[in-house]
């Protein structure tokens, strides 16, 4: 079950980004007076669709869903009548080429800024971007962030939510160097700012490998103290097995106090297939055990500790010095959405250039089981998180259909603008020999992509 509402998922945030993404190929494709053949949603044996008395396109639906293409009149793919021959794509000039190529990818940057502009112009209540924490021998540590101040920049570059702060740390990792961080001072009475530097090596990478941004520079944001009281317990997980139970209080792990939930979670986390010393209270006595927390793999293929106890419940007030309702206006909000997707798109590019010198690992290439299931997770939490995925991943297909790799929407691009300047196109046996190479490096990364997928999940 959990399979089949996965992929449903996916489908369902696929689809119509690859229809839509197509979709731009085709629109243009017309308006440049070209015939079109085939607009498909899918590869493979056609399912279902219907063929237009007007202008003989092919619409179907295929087997395969992840991906689609748009088959225009070609001469270089068959016979062509001779009254026909000025609606083949060969036939036109260089420059409609290029727009017939680039609309795909520019309609998937078109679709992430209009999901953002709406998530942006959506009333949501926040934390505030105040340090409620700094983790001991961190970079934030040896920056000596103060607690309470509010963050206002990263790099000179403003933030306002936890998300943009964290958007910037990331895009820092495998890097070693200083991060500015630009906080305002936590005294109500005084605005001013001050920046701290704070020392990065290999940011990310290493021990640190498998936390979040923020967790591996160690600022964290304000967090509800939640008693350490056991409130449920997993069947299977490892705490029941070794004797934990209903109702015990967590004290102390490996010789280390605990007083709230989080600090349990994070030692737990932090130490898969270790062996833990646990000290907790049950009926006013001490009790000592030994729990060795089972690895898990998220979706990113990292591994952390999980030894199936949950909290017992209780009422999280947030203080209202530590709450922010951030809302814009239809303007206001375009601009902001703008700025993300150049964000985004400068940072997904930057991470490739990581991988490609090694400055972070190619575990960190995800494919579409990653997809998928990232996919069902944010239609679990609320549907601006579907949204916020979709524009995501919608932005994410943009930047790697540019990519200057035969096969692809840029390596096709390269071409025509070397035939622009050449007044001529490439010979038909350098334009197969690089498609070959880029096919070639295609499936590479993709088999690549997805052994780390199955990886993660077994």
């Amino acid at each position: 079950m959990t399979f089949l509402l996965t992929l449903l998922a996916a489908i369902f945030v696929l689809g119509p980004l690859i229809a839509l993404h197509e979709w731009g190929h085709y629109i243009v494709a017309r308006l440049c007076g070209v015939k079109v053949l085939t607009y498909s949603i899918g590869f493979g044996p056609k399912l279902t669709g219907w063929t237009s008395k007007k202008t003989g396109t092919d619409y179907r639906l295929s087997m395969l869903p992840f991906g689609g293409y748009v088959k225009m009149l070609d001469e270089r793919e068959g016979e062509v009548a001779e009254e026909e021959q000025h609606l083949a794509f060969n036939r036109q000039h260089p420059l409609k080429k290029i727009a017939i190529v680039a609309a795909g990818p520019v309609m998937n940057f078109v679709i992430a800024i209009a999901l953002f502009w709406v998530l942006f112009m959506t009333p949501s209540e926040q934390l505030a971007t105040k340090v409620g924490q700094v983790l001991p021998e961190s970079p934030a540590a040896m920056a000596q962030l103060p607690v309470g101040g509010e963050i206002v920049a990263i790099d000179g570059h403003e933030v306002q939510t936890w998300e943009g702060v964290n958007y910037r740390l990331a895009g820092r990792m495998g890097e070693t160097d200083n991060i500015s961080v630009t906080l305002q001072s936590a005294n109500p009475a005084s605005a001013t700012t001050q920046t701290y530097q704070a020392p990065v090596v290999n940011f990310m990478q290493g021990d640190a490998q498998g936390k979040d941004a923020l967790t591996s520079f160690g600022m964290l944001p304000w967090q509800p103290q939640i008693a350490p009281i056991i409130g449920g317990l997993s069947e299977d997980g490892a705490a029941i097995r070794q004797g934990l139970e209903v109702g015990d209080r967590i004290t102390e792990i490996n010789g280390t106090v605990v007083t709230d939930w989080l600090s349990v979670t994070r030692i737990i986390r932090d130490s898969p297939e270790i062996l833990l010393d646990f000290t907790v209270l049950r009926d006013d006595k001490t009790i000592q055990l030994q729990i060795m927390p089972q690895g898990k793999k998220d979706n990113l293929g990292h591994t952390y500790g999980q030894i199936g106890a949950m909290v017992a419940e209780t009422e999280i007030v947030i203080p209202d010095e530590y709450k922010t309702t951030v809302v814009y206006g239809p303007g206001e909000a375009l601009i902001k959405s703008f700025e993300k997707t150049e964000q985004l798109a400068v940072m997904t590019v930057s991470s490739m250039g990581k991988m490609l010198s090694g400055m972070i690992g190619l575990d960190n290439l995800s494919g579409p089981i990653t997809i998928a299931k990232v996919a069902k997770q944010s239609f679990d939490i609320s549907w601006q998180m579907v949204l916020s995925t979709a524009g995501l991943i919608s932005l994410s297909l943009a930047v790697l259909n540019l990519l200057p790799i035969p096969v692809l929407d840029g390596g096709h691009i390269v071409y025509y603008v070397i035939e622009l300047i050449r007044g001529k196109p490439l010979s038909e046996k350098v334009q197969i020999v690089g498609l070959n190479i880029g096919l070639l490096l295609l499936l590479s990364f993709m088999v690549l992509a997805i052994g780390n997928d199955i990886s993660r999940l077994f």
